[in-house]
C-alpha cells in the first residue's frame, strides 16, 4: 500500500495523549525546538520521526512525517509504530546489569570469564581481564564487531583485540554481547525474557523487545537508505543486547524517566554509579578531536561534561544504518528527550535541533557523525 507521508503531528502540544503538557508550561526553547521539527524532517528527507520530550511538568510526544517526499510505507504510522532502537539497546541492558549488581548476582569488577566461557577470544589471557564495568564503559579494547552480528558466522567468529584491556575508550558491541552471555548464564534465561521481567513489565513497555514479536509484523516500520530505497524492516536472527531492541518513543521514554533519571528499581548507590564518569570518551583512540574534549562514558551511556551550574547532559545514540535514534537526559532540570527515525539521514538534524532544544553547544553532532 502506498502512503503519501504528511505531518501527522506538527507541534505535539496540539496532538499529544496521556500526560499532556500545557503550552504555558513549556520552556520557550523547547517550544521552538518542537516547532522546528517538521521543517527539519523535510530538509533531511526523513520519512518518519517519532519522539517524546518529558519534564517534571509532563510530557510531549508525537510523530512527524516528511511533507515533501513520497515514500512507500505499508505499515500504519502513529505513536505505536515500532522502530529499530539500534544502540539504544545498550542502556537498557546496562540497567539490567546494575539491578543484578544490587542483588549480588554479578560483580562489576569481577572478570566476566568467571561467569561464561571465552572460547571465541584469540587472546584468552587478555579476555580474562574484562569485567562488567569495563564492558559497560567501553574499555574492553575490542572492535565494535568481529564480523556482522547478524551473519551466520558471527556466533563462532574469532575475536581479536584492537587495544589492551582498560587502556582506552573503544566502543564495542562485541564486549556487550560477551557480557550478555554471562547475564543469561547467571539467570538461566534468554535475554528478552530477562529484559521483560527486569524492565519492560515494570515500566509498561508491552511492545518493546530485543526479539521479534508477532505484533511487529504490522507495527515495525520499514527503513530507507540515503538514496531513498526501501530496505525493509530488517529482522535480526537473534536477540542481542547491543543493537536488536525495537520500541517506540513513548515506551522508551518511560524507561529513561523512571529507570535512568529517577533510578526506580536501583539502589541509590547503583544509580549514582551508573551516572559516574568512568573514562574519557575519545571516540577514535588514535585520532583525538576537539569534539572529544568534554565527552565521557558512564556505565551504559555517555556524558557531556558541563559547568556545575549547568549540569552534565547524559546521552546515547543509535545507528543501525537505515534507522537512527538518540536520547538526551539533563538531571539538573529533570528533562529528557528521545527520538527514532527510519532513514539513514536521521541524524542529519542533530546539530540544529540540539541547539534549539538545550540552548547549549553540545558536541554530539560532531562526535557521532564525524
Amino acid at each position: 500500500m502506498k502512503r503519501h507521508l504528511f505531518v501527522v503531528v506538527a507541534v505535539a502540544l496540539m496532538l499529544t495523549s496521556g500526560c499532556q503538557l500545557p503550552k504555558e508550561a513549556l520552556n520557550p526553547r523547547v517550544t521552538a525546538a518542537m516547532a522546528a521539527l517538521p521543517d527539519l524532517v523535510d530538509s533531511c528527507g526523513i520519512p518518519v520521526l517519532q519522539y517524546c520530550y518529558f519534564s517534571p511538568l509532563g510530557e510531549v510526544h508525537g510523530v512527524v512525517c516528511s511533507r515533501d517526499t513520497v515514500f512507500e510505507i505499508p505499515q500504519s504510522i502513529d505513536e505505536q509504530s515500532i522502530f529499530q532502537a539500534a544502540s539504544l539497546s545498550k542502556p537498557v541492558f546496562a540497567y539490567i546489569v546494575m539491578r543484578m549488581v544490587d542483588r549480588g548476582e554479578i560483580d562489576l569488577d569481577r572478570p566476566v570469564a568467571d561467569y561464561t566461557d571465552i572460547d571465541r577470544f584469540e587472546d584468552k589471557e587478555m579476555a580474562g581481564l574484562i569485567t562488567p564495568r569495563i564492558v559497560l564503559s567501553h574499555q574492553t579494547g575490542l572492535p565494535n564487531w568481529a564480523v556482522s552480528p547478524s551473519s551466520d558466522e558471527w556466533p563462532t567468529s574469532r575475536i581479536s583485540f584492537k587495544y589492551p584491556v582498560d587502556s582506552c575508550f573503544a566502543y564495542s558491541g562485541e564486549g556487550y554481547a560477551f557480557l550478555q552471555r554471562a547475564v543469561e548464564a547467571i539467570q538461566g534465561a534468554p535475554l528478552d525474557e530477562i529484559a521483560r521481567r527486569e524492565v519492560f513489565e515494570p515500566f509498561d513497555m508491552p511492545t518493546t523487545s530485543y526479539a521479534w514479536l508477532p505484533a511487529f509484523d504490522t507495527l515495525a516500520l520499514v527503513g530507507f537508505n540515503r538514496d531513498g530505497e526501501n530496505r525493509g524492516q530488517g529482522r535480526h536472527p537473534r536477540a542481542n543486547c547491543a543493537y536488536t531492541l525495537r520500541t517506540n518513543a513513548t515506551e522508551y521514554a518511560r524507561f529513561l524517566q523512571l529507570g535512568l533519571l529517577k533510578g526506580e528499581g536501583l539502589s541509590e548507590a547503583a544509580h549514582k554509579e551508573m551516572f559516574t564518569h568512568q573514562v574519557y570518551a575519545q571516540r577514535y583512540a588514535d585520532e583525538p578531536r576537539a569534539c572529544d574534549s568534554s565527552v565521557f562514558w558512564c556505565l551504559g551511556f555517555g556524558a557531556v561534561s558541563e559547568p556545575a551550574e549547568t549540569g552534565d547532559f547524559y546521552w546515547h545514540w543509535g545507528d543501525n544504518g537505515n534507522f537512527k535514534a538518540l536520547w538526551l537526559l539533563h538531571p539538573v532540570t529533570q528533562e529528557g528527550f528521545v527520538y527514532f527515525s527510519n532513514r539513514a539521514t536521521g541524524h542529519d538534524l542533530l546539530d540544529s535541533f540540539l541547539k534549539e532544544l538545550t540552548g547549549e553547544e553540545l558536541p554530539l553532532n560532531d562526535w557521532i557523525r564525524n
